[in-house]
């Protein structure tokens, strides 16, 4: 077993998160409680691994939830498909109502209406 020497500040700063945010995933269960030396709190190298999962997996859009099950899986793999295949949905429609948004603001940047009453973008239904 790795011997744990680096304190909370020196995994918080590897990882490129705050100190406090080391103390949340241990609260929430997402990092085990560390060792103490003297009372303080002392990390392994896994431990910075193991947050790097977390911060990759919160930018591919997974909740904490969803990151604690991936985490306790054994082998990660079965956990990863699964909830890949779940959130590919979800992104999906974040893609489709983010080109949307970005036709709709092409078509505004080259509106010459005088009035948002006149003004077909925003007469609703289909317009837009």
């Amino acid at each position: 077993m790795e011997q744990a020497e680096l304190t909370i500040g020196q995994v918080a700063e590897r990882a490129g998160i705050n100190s406090s945010a080391v103390r949340f995933y241990e609260r929430v269960g997402l990092l085990p409680a560390p060792e103490r030396v003297s009372g303080q709190r002392r990390y392994g190298e896994e431990t910075v691994r193991r947050l790097e999962v977390i911060d990759i997996a919160k930018r591919a859009g997974f909740n904490l939830g969803e990151i604690r099950l991936l985490l306790n899986d054994s082998s990660g793999e079965t956990q990863l498909r699964a909830l890949a295949q779940s959130k590919l949905p979800e992104v999906e429609a974040l893609i489709a109502r983010a080109e949307a948004m970005r036709d709709w603001l092409l078509k505004a940047q080259r509106c010459r209406c005088s009035s948002l009453e006149l003004c077909a973008l925003f007469a609703g239904g289909d317009a837009a």
